[in-house]
């Protein structure tokens, strides 16, 4: 199996079991926050496609990402700010914040993810052990370490998504 393989089957597996978690939640639940203090299933499924695309993106590819060029800012009624992806969101902001319908949450989901394994897919071994800038210490890393944190992220939030699935709707959803 090349470097990637790994990364791949990772993401992908995490990525169906979130489909999977959502496929029969309606809307009013996929937006339901479980307290004051939690984070609803639509806000961190798009919070992990903002993820995943700036990622890919802005860190790996230094392109602009599909928030923008796609439009799906407009799609999500919220502004053209690439940087903006819930992270150090106050409770009040994220209150605040309505999804969108299912069908444009899933469908920037699956762009954001369709983008990434494309972008993955193509790297070589070489490529994996790149070494590429990287904002906080140790100032740079090697891609493959650097897709190990968008991995890391991405399984902490799917297992946030699937446990609020089970939380709502109940057990009996997964295999």
């Amino acid at each position: 199996m090349a470097s990637n393989g790994t990364t791949l089957s990772a993401l992908k597996r995490n990525w169906d079991m979130v489909k999977s978690a959502v496929s029969d939640v309606d809307e009013a639940t996929l937006s339901a926050r479980p307290n004051e203090d939690s984070n609803s299933m639509s806000w961190l499924i798009w919070h992990m496609a903002r993820v995943t695309d700036r990622f890919i993106h802005l860190r790996l590819k230094n392109v602009p990402q599909i928030w923008s060029e796609g439009g799906w800012y407009v799609k999500f009624n919220m502004p053209n700010e690439p940087d903006d992806m819930g992270m150090g969101w106050t409770n009040e902001q994220v209150s605040a914040w309505r999804a969108p319908s299912k069908d444009v949450l899933l469908g920037y989901f699956e762009a954001a993810n369709a983008s990434a394994v494309e972008y993955i897919s193509g790297l070589s071994d070489e490529d994996m052990n790149r070494e590429i800038p990287w904002t906080t210490p140790p100032g740079s890393m090697v891609q493959d370490d650097a897709l190990g944190i968008l991995v890391w992220d991405n399984i902490v939030h799917g297992g946030q998504v699937a446990y609020l699935r089970g939380y709502h709707q109940g057990m009996g959803w997964h295999r």
